[in-house]
């Protein structure tokens, strides 16, 4: 990609609409709500733990880096009208070796006063028409651990196909690691 389209790309990617929210780059004021999103256990139980505040605002730094580098990334997602934060869903390079990387994937994650509203399926929706349109992917990937059965919802309803035969240890999890086993779903630009 040369320079222009590149810029282009990243000006494109600092704000998504959906009928319910705006997706965007992150800004000072989100990492408070955050971290503190980050830090309970409801939210970051498919996660090895909860993180520190150090480790939330450290998280934000790399999602943001991750736009400049890519033009594309996690975006804070906000309630329209409001401007009330209520997490992040987006795109993001896989970030380990497995058997389908090097891939991009779609991902989110909410704070529990915005569950069970349809917005992870709504963002990710907006993530994937920008991946498959803006950015040209032929396919994007989702993954989580195999008891994560909302998110795994969400995957479905987004139109994801799952084949069992892919599944995989994350490899960032020691083995015997509860958490460890991963199902993997895909989506093509088709």
């Amino acid at each position: 990609m040369d320079g222009a389209a590149s810029r282009r790309l990243r000006n494109a990617a600092s704000l998504l609409e959906t009928e319910r929210l705006t997706l965007r780059r992150w800004i000072e004021a989100d990492l408070g709500a955050f971290a503190e999103m980050n830090g309970d256990p409801e939210v970051m139980e498919f996660f090895p733990r909860v993180l520190t505040r150090g480790e939330s605002d450290g998280l934000v730094g790399r999602i943001e880096a991750g736009f400049e580098r890519d033009g594309f990334g996690l975006w804070a997602a906000e309630m329209r009208g409001t401007g009330e934060f209520v997490g992040f869903a987006g795109l993001n390079p896989v970030g380990f070796e497995a058997p389908f990387t090097p891939a991009v994937e779609v991902g989110w994650r909410l704070a529990r006063v915005a569950w069970g509203n349809g917005y992870a399926t709504e963002a990710g929706r907006a993530a994937l028409a920008f991946g498959f349109e803006r950015v040209g992917l032929a396919e994007i990937v989702s993954f989580t651990t195999v008891a994560n059965h909302r998110s795994r919802a969400v995957m479905e309803r987004l139109g994801m196909t799952h084949d069992p035969a892919e599944d995989f240890e994350h490899p960032s999890l020691p083995s015997g690691h509860p958490q460890r086993p991963h199902v993997l779903y895909r989506a093509t630009k088709s």
